[in-house]
């Protein structure tokens, strides 16, 4: 079943390691591609602290299909303008000095504000999705309002729930994952960003793919991913995206949805970019997580608007 091989993501030796490119692929080849189109030729200097360990080729490998890209990246130039701060722009000013893997493990002191807003968060995890709570009933019929305005919902066990990309007509059988968060950050998507959240769900413009992943299921896996990313089930993030993430939840209560729904976009972007099927779900949500660590990592980044990658929500 797709639900099974979602979820598979949880077991790392499931996840493939073969290479395909990468709308996000590196900072270094992207910024080398657009200077080219811009009829400069520049080298990028190599940022080994994120080397070191790696095996080159599979993270820097761009597709064949280089006209695909190209015209994806020329789009991203046009439109990428958008919001407080340019996309593209930080591209060519922006270095890391920072590791963004998860192999390491940190001891810090939370502020006031970080340890309270870290609780918060972690108790929305321990939150099971429970269809005989009227609210829990209520923000999933939000959830197909926002969705679909001018349908009505026959009822909570329906058919029409397989139009969301729920595995089937009842989704309450889904959420066994993540439980109530995983909901809420589906709802903050629809609420929040709903242009970008139709674009996605109903794939209203751009390129389409042959084989389209069920989109409210993808949403519970990336809602997991975040989760495991984060070390949000320890006391504390011990791992350096955790620690990073922290700071930007002490300046922004949001952050974790905002960053939900900046991964998302980015998962769509990279299924997009790999003309991926079924069978490459767990490696695009694998590139998307090593992403979003590069993202982080990022030394002028002070808060969750500040990520590169948060201006596709206005794409």
């Amino acid at each position: 079943m797709f639900q099974d091989i979602l979820f598979s993501y949880a077991r790392p030796e499931l996840v493939g390691h073969h290479s395909k490119c990468s709308l996000f692929s590196s900072f270094e080849s992207v910024e080398s591609l657009l200077f080219v189109l811009k009829g400069v030729r520049v080298q990028v200097g190599e940022d080994e602290l994120y080397w070191d360990g790696k095996e080159r080729d599979k993270e820097s490998a761009w597709s064949h299909d280089s006209a695909h890209l190209i015209s994806q990246l020329a789009q991203c130039f046009t439109n990428a303008m958008v919001g407080p701060r340019s996309w593209v722009g930080g591209f060519f000013s922006r270095t890391t000095n920072r590791r963004f893997g998860s192999t390491q493990f940190l001891d810090y002191t939370l502020t006031p504000m970080q340890d309270e807003r870290l609780q918060s968060l972690k108790e929305r995890l321990g939150v099971p999705y429970d269809e005989t709570r009227n609210e829990h009933q209520e923000a999933l019929q939000a959830l197909w309002d926002a969705a679909f305005p001018d349908v009505k919902l026959k009822g909570m066990i329906s058919e029409q729930w397989k139009d969301m990309g729920w595995k089937g007509a009842n989704p309450s059988t889904d959420f066994r994952g993540c439980g109530f968060l995983s909901l809420e950050n589906l709802l903050y998507f629809a609420q929040n960003y709903p242009a970008t959240f139709n674009r996605l769900l109903l794939k209203q413009a751009g390129e389409h793919s042959e084989w389209e992943y069920p989109f409210a299921v993808a949403g519970i896996n990336v809602s997991f991913m975040l989760i495991q990313m984060l070390d949000l089930h320890s006391e504390k993030p011990r791992c350096l995206p955790g620690f990073n993430f922290v700071t930007l939840l002490g300046e922004d209560g949001d952050a974790f949805d905002i960053l939900y729904c900046i991964a998302f976009t980015m998962m769509d972007a990279q299924w997009l970019a790999m003309h991926a099927s079924y069978m490459d779900f767990n490696e695009v949500l694998q590139i998307t997580r090593t992403q979003l660590e590069r993202e982080l990592s990022l030394e002028d980044v002070r808060g969750i608007h500040d990520l590169p990658a948060f201006n596709f929500l206005f794409l």
